[in-house]
């Protein structure tokens, strides 16, 4: 694979990551982020919250680095990234990320498999 192809391919990847695309943060970075999180709560329960945060945050910023190299390798320039609107498109879906979670709407992996499980047992009865 040649530079140019390399670049698009990243450049792909990074926009599909990036908070450029409205549609990405529902099946992309929020999953993403979730699984990330999960990690964690093996941990403690208590890291869920703020790694959820820390992985939308991380794939975000990563959307960025890769769709900015990835134009920078296709185009063999350096294209310039609004850092404050981004900064603020990143923020605005964090503040929905802390909602969903605030609202008990976005939870802890072990309590949606509480439900499956309460949800089997009662089938069986």
């Amino acid at each position: 694979m040649n530079q140019k192809t390399k670049g698009v391919v990243l450049g792909i990847i990074g926009y599909i990551l990036s908070p450029l695309s409205w549609w990405n943060d529902l099946v992309v970075n929020i999953p993403l982020a979730y699984g990330f999180a999960s990690v964690f709560v093996l941990i403690s329960e208590k890291l869920f919250f703020p790694m959820i945060v820390i992985g939308y945050w991380l794939t975000n910023v990563l959307g960025l680095f890769l769709m900015h190299y990835g134009i920078g390798m296709a185009t063999q320039k350096k294209e310039g990234i609004n850092i404050k609107k981004q900064a603020l498109i990143l923020f605005g879906y964090t503040i929905l990320i802390v909602i969903l979670i605030k609202l008990n709407i976005l939870r802890l992996p072990a309590e949606y498999l509480k439900g499956i499980a309460f949800l089997a047992e009662s089938d069986i009865r």
